[in-house]
């Protein structure tokens, strides 16, 4: 195992664990709190994984993540808001 490798562990038990449970037993807030804390652990987690591979051509991924993550947050929090 290399560093790299050792990072995306961490990134992965450290950050994706927590933000799981967050959208799994919490209130709406809490949910929308754990939506984007999985989204951005999930993003660096690749860029992370994609650096210890050296194949910059996976970049796209991360990258269409991040705009997909912020469609989801979008919709999430106008389902959240106030019923006309």
């Amino acid at each position: 195992m290399n560093g790299w490798e050792i990072a995306t562990l961490a990134l992965m038990v450290g950050g994706v664990a927590p933000a799981l449970v967050l959208v799994a037993r919490g209130g709406p807030v809490d949910r929308l709190i754990g939506l984007e804390l999985g989204a951005s652990v999930t993003t660096l987690t690749l860029l992370v994984a994609i650096q210890g591979d050296g194949q910059s051509s996976y970049l796209i991924v991360p990258l269409v993540l991040v705009l997909l993550s912020f469609a989801g947050t979008l919709v999430y929090t106008r389902l959240l808001g106030p019923k006309p």
